[in-house]
């Protein structure tokens, strides 16, 4: 539009004004109030049983000798923050900083502009954190969420003057505290007996770890270069004289970079190309034998650390390994490594459209009321339906009973597996082997069952950050995981007391106005 025109009808174009922004001294801030107590840390704060799982945290630390650690409030809470946050080690020290409500969770009794702690401090705190001790402090905050339902529920019945239980939508009240109490035995008393209840959900997921896509041809030009940088540390000009080792590395690179630069590549070209790289390796490799043949007839100590020595029998590894599917023209081989700086990382094959492999650890979960339980992890490829007998037996250790009825895929409905739920009285709820019975085809198996663990896969991954595990370690990666899967049980926990808070206010106000109420409210 010509602004010429706008002119003429009298409008007025709008101006910058100026804010002059005021100095740190003179801006107004709101420390002087009260913090909100509807504020979501504020809430996840109460919620959790902080003396229970800084006490599992402590545990570890049993001598008393030394500089005291840091809180385990701090330190734990400062994990919470990063997983559910999805932040980098650095931004959630600066979160930490600049957030009251913040400082507030970690349990701090006022503002401050210092720091919990340093941000590389992050990966010790990851190899304190374990895998089990992550799991048990995921265990007790499940456990809690069951004692509030039932704090809330006498709650509410001793608020109730008339001593009124309303009826549930879709059940009696018996039925409504029934699947809200503790993980108890529910024992009969005539028969003493324990009986099954609940469902128990159950499905397999990998965990991506962050590294590049790989290809042979990637991995042979990093252990390449990782033996050359170690030739460089080796080679010392007393010990071996003035002439150093060729390598021909410009050579080598050249060669890589002319191949991976090309868009299309055949199968002869990159077999022909793998083979030149696994030459140069292996070149590579007799030479650093060499030098260290050389500190062990003198008598010198090494240059290399135990990070270098750990890289060095990497290397070895993916030389054997590379050669044998080489010579051989295959593309298999069992504990095969796909990244140098992570050995600890396998190819799993999920079949998945978009991502038949996967590069990570794969898990086994299962979902209770909502909650996550991480019942293996491992990072070799393994047949979902191994675990599903130890799964069970998982539940019923926690919970004191097996489920009443197990939801699975259908890679778990083995025989052996169904005869072994049958015996202990577990309702399998998939689809029959062979032709299906009048009683099956009249009720079918929905797949939707299964849909809240897939959710929960989807909210860890898109939320949280399981689609891409930033550590680098076995140990570190593991409790990276673990920690996700607290978060998870976290933010099911402010769920469930948001309904138990609802369904407290509910009852009491059917006990004022009566079972109408009741009715209109549902």
């Amino acid at each position: 539009m010509n602004l010429s025109k706008i002119k003429k009808k009298g409008a007025s174009t709008p101006k910058y004004v100026s804010p002059n922004q005021l100095t740190l001294c003179g801006f107004e801030t709101p420390f002087s109030q009260h913090l909100t107590s509807e504020n979501r840390w504020v809430k996840l704060s109460k919620l959790i049983p902080w003396d229970k799982i800084v006490g599992r945290y402590d545990l570890q630390f049993k001598s008393a000798e030394g500089r005291p650690p840091i809180s385990g409030r701090v330190v734990i809470g400062a994990v919470i923050i990063k997983h559910m946050l999805d932040l980098s080690d650095r931004e959630t020290i600066f979160q930490i900083q600049e957030n009251v409500f913040l400082q507030y969770f970690l349990g701090y009794s006022s503002f401050t502009n210092e720091a919990p702690f340093v941000a590389s401090l992050f990966v010790e705190i990851r190899e304190r954190l374990s895998l089990d001790i992550l799991s048990d402090i995921s265990d007790i905050v499940v456990a809690h969420s069951f004692e509030k339902a039932t704090e809330t529920q006498v709650v509410a019945l001793a608020k109730n003057e008339n001593d009124f239980h309303p009826p549930s939508p879709t059940g009696t009240s018996d039925d409504v505290t029934q699947k809200q109490t503790a993980p108890v035995e529910a024992v009969n008393e005539e028969t003493a007996v324990v009986t099954n209840k609940g469902k128990l959900l159950m499905d397999a997921t990998v965990a991506p770890q962050n590294i590049t896509y790989p290809t042979d041809l990637k991995l042979l030009n990093a252990a390449r270069e990782k033996s050359e940088a170690l030739i460089d540390k080796l080679y010392n000009k007393d010990i071996h004289g003035s002439e150093k080792v060729r390598t021909y590395r410009e050579l080598a690179r050249k060669n890589f970079l002319n191949a991976a630069r090309k868009k299309a590549k055949s199968g002869k070209e990159i077999y022909k190309v793998n083979g030149t790289q696994i030459r140069y390796l292996k070149r590579n490799l007799t030479h650093i034998t060499t030098l260290l043949l050389a500190y062990k007839q003198q008598g010198v100590a090494t240059p290399l650390k135990q990070k270098d020595i750990d890289y060095l029998y990497t290397l070895e590894l993916v030389y054997h390994q590379q050669h044998a599917m080489h010579s051989t023209k295959t593309h298999q081989i069992d504990n095969r490594i796909v990244n140098l700086h992570q050995p600890h990382v396998r190819p799993i094959k999920r079949g998945k459209e978009g991502k038949k492999v996967e590069f990570g650890s794969k898990l086994q979960v299962s979902l209770v009321n909502g909650f996550v339980h991480l019942d293996k992890l491992s990072w070799d490829n393994f047949n979902e339906s191994t675990t599903l007998q130890a799964s069970v037996e998982l539940h019923k250790s926690k919970y004191g009973y097996y489920p009443a009825e197990v939801l699975a895929d259908q890679i778990y409905c083995t025989r052996e597996n169904r005869k072994w739920l049958k015996e202990k009285d577990i309702q399998l709820m998939a689809k029959p082997l062979g032709r299906p019975s009048k009683e099956a085809l009249s009720n079918p198996v929905s797949p939707g069952e299964r849909n809240p663990i897939e959710g929960k896969f989807g909210q860890a991954k898109v939320g949280y950050g399981l689609a891409n595990i930033g550590a680098k370690l076995k140990t570190t990666s593991q409790s990276w995981i673990a920690a996700i899967v607290l978060v998870l049980n976290l933010v099911r926990l402010t769920r469930l007391n948001s309904f138990y808070l609802c369904q407290c206010f509910i009852t009491q106000r059917c006990s004022r106005f009566g079972r109408n109420f009741w009715r209109l409210s549902c």
